[in-house]
C-alpha cells in the first residue's frame, strides 16, 4: 500500500476544473497497484493503451501478421522470454510496419531497416526474414540489463535511432500480439518489469544526489544541470528515456495525469497562462507538496515547496505509468478569505518572495 498526501491549490484559471475562487484539494491515503498491468496505456502522448493494442493489430495486413508470428516462433525456438518477442515486434512495427522492405533511408533494408554498410550483414542477409530476426535477437541479448528496460527503450538500444521515443507508441500492439499469437496467457507487456514506484524512486534518488550542483542553462550533468536536463537524467537513471526540453517532456514524456493525482517522480510544469506552449520550467514531484528541481541561473539544485505563481499547469506527466488508479474522491474545501493554504506566498515570478527570471529549456 502506498500512502500519498498531496496538497494542491487549484486556481480559477484552471479551465474545466473548478468555478470561482481558490480551493484546496487534499488527497489522503491514495493507493495504486505496484505492477504495470497496463503500462502500455501510460506511455507516450497518445495515452489510453487499453484496447488500443487490439485495434492497432486489427489494422495490420497479412504480411505484417506473418512476420509478427515469425518473430514469436523464432523467439520461442531460441527459448527467449516473451519480453524479447515484444521488443522485436515494437522495433519492426516502428521501422517498417512489420514489412520486409527492399528500400529505406540510405542503405537501410528489411523489417528492422538494417544497414549493410553498418555491419548488419549483406543485402541478401538483411532481406532474409529468418536472418533479420535472429540478428535482432543477437544484438538485443548483448545489451546489459535489457530485460529491465522499457520495451521501447530496449528497441532503441538495438536500433540506435535518431528518434528514440517513437518505439513506445507500439507497445500495446506488441503486447497484444505476444498474448494472442504467442499464446501467452495474461501477458500484458508489463510483467517482470520493476514497478513504476521503483523506477520513480531511482529517479528521485539520482536527483537527490545532484542537490547543490549549479544551474547552467542547457546542461544535463554531470557537474551542472538546467531544469529539464535534471529531470531527463533522473529518469534515464531508471532506464526510462524522455526528451531533453521541458515542452517536449510535457508533450512526449509520458502519461498526462491531473495535478491532484500526482505521485512521486511525476514531472510538474510551469508556463505563462498555464499553457503547454508556454512552458518554461519543470520539476520532479516528491510528494507531500514538495518538488526537486534546478531553479535558475545563480541557484543550485534543491528541494523546495511546490508553488503556483499563476503558472502551475493542471496536468503532470508520468514517465513510467503504474496501473491506472481508481478515481480519487478528493475533499474540496473553499479557502477562507481567498487565501491559499498549502502553498507559500509567492513573488511576481512565482517563487516564495522572489522574482526569478527563467529561460525556456
Amino acid at each position: 500500500m502506498r500512502k500519498l498526501l498531496v496538497a494542491v491549490v487549484v486556481l480559477s484559471g484552471f479551465a474545466g476544473l473548478v468555478g470561482l475562487g481558490a480551493f484546496v484539494v487534499v488527497l489522503s491515503g491514495m493507493q495504486g497497484g505496484q505492477s504495470w498491468s497496463e503500462c502500455s496505456s501510460g506511455l507516450g502522448p497518445s495515452g489510453d493503451g487499453a484496447g488500443r493494442g487490439e485495434r492497432d493489430a486489427g489494422s495490420l495486413d497479412q504480411e505484417s501478421v506473418l512476420i509478427a508470428k515469425e518473430i514469436i516462433k523464432i523467439g520461442q525456438q531460441r527459448k527467449l522470454p516473451p519480453r524479447a518477442w515484444q521488443i522485436a515486434i515494437q522495433a519492426g512495427k516502428t521501422e517498417s510496419n512489420l514489412s520486409n522492405l527492399t528500400y529505406g533511408d540510405r542503405d537501410s533494408l528489411g523489417i528492422f531497416q538494417m544497414r549493410p554498410s553498418m555491419g548488419w550483414g549483406s543485402v541478401a542477409q538483411v532481406t532474409n526474414v529468418e536472418y533479420q530476426i535472429n540478428k535482432f535477437y543477437d544484438v538485443l541479448l548483448d545489451i546489459p540489463g535489457w530485460e529491465q528496460l522499457q520495451p521501447g527503450t530496449a528497441a532503441q538500444r538495438v536500433e540506435r535511432s535518431a528518434y528514440p521515443l517513437r518505439y513506445h507508441e507500439w507497445e500495446p500492439l506488441a503486447a497484444h500480439l505476444v498474448s494472442v499469437e504467442g499464446n501467452v496467457s495474461g501477458f500484458s507487456g508489463c510483467e517482470n518489469l520493476p514497478a513504476a514506484g521503483v523506477l520513480a524512486t531511482k529517479a528521485i534518488s539520482f536527483a537527490d544526489q545532484q542537490i547543490g550542483k549549479p544551474y547552467v542553462w542547457g546542461a544535463a550533468g554531470p557537474d551542472s544541470f538546467d531544469c529539464s536536463g535534471l529531470t531527463q537524467m533522473a529518469w534515464k537513471e531508471s532506464g526510462v528515456t524522455i526528451p531533453k526540453y521541458s515542452r517536449s517532456q510535457y508533450a512526449e514524456g509520458g502519461a498526462h495525469v491531473p495535478l491532484n493525482q500526482a505521485q512521486p517522480g511525476d514531472l510538474v510544469f510551469w508556463g505563462a497562462g498555464r499553457e503547454p506552449g508556454a512552458i518554461h520550467h519543470v520539476a520532479l514531484y516528491l510528494g507531500d507538496n514538495e518538488v526537486l528541481h534546478a531553479p535558475q541561473p545563480g541557484e543550485s539544485v534543491e528541494r523546495t515547496e511546490l508553488w503556483d505563481g499563476g503558472e502551475l499547469l493542471p496536468m503532470v506527466v508520468r514517465p513510467a505509468a503504474d496501473e491506472p488508479a481508481p478515481a480519487a474522491q478528493p475533499t474540496v474545501q473553499p479557502a477562507p478569505g481567498g487565501e491559499q493554504p498549502g502553498v507559500p506566498e509567492t513573488g511576481p515570478g512565482g517563487r516564495p518572495g522572489e522574482t526569478p527570471v527563467r529561460q525556456p529549456v
